[in-house]
């Protein structure tokens, strides 16, 4: 199993971008995790529609042969951080390769959405992509301590 996540730009934000490392390097410890980060569309003379469209090729590109395809999304199903360590665990178990995949500034194409197996919702809110990268790399280390009964720590 290999647990992959594209994502949509790099974080501007150093102390953020210092944080989102941090927890990749944790969630690595527990999963084999690959991080890629696709180029993001540039919005001039572009339309709303057309800008997740181009960065959705890049991301499904960047997700490569991987047999579950996640829609980080709003719209998504909630888990509990108990129930996505059992969800991810279970796809472990199987010899399933997951990739996550998160959109940009105008969110996920609905090719994106239609390919996907599933869509996964961090919160309702509607977060920055950035932001969203850090969630998921927290719950992904969370995730993995949760799987060996580890204690969590900060």
């Amino acid at each position: 199993m290999r647990v992959l996540v594209a994502a949509v730009g790099r974080p501007r934000d150093r102390d953020l971008a210092a944080a989102i490392e941090e927890y990749e390097r944790r969630a690595a410890l527990y999963w084999p995790l690959d991080v890629r980060a696709v180029r993001e569309e540039p919005a001039r003379g572009r339309s709303s529609s057309e800008v997740p469209e181009r960065e959705g090729e890049r991301l499904l590109a960047a997700a490569g042969s991987a047999t579950v395809l996640v829609a980080c999304d709003a719209e998504g199903t909630l888990m509990r951080s108990e129930e996505f360590a059992g969800w991810l665990r279970d796809h472990r178990d199987a010899g399933r390769d997951v990739a996550f995949m998160i959109g940009g500034a105008y969110g996920l194409s609905e090719s994106v959405r239609r390919r996907s197996t599933m869509r996964l919702a961090f919160a309702r809110w509607t977060l920055p992509h950035e932001l969203a990268r850090l969630v998921l790399a927290e719950q992904l280390y969370r995730a993995g301590t949760i799987g060996r009964g580890e204690p969590y720590h900060k």
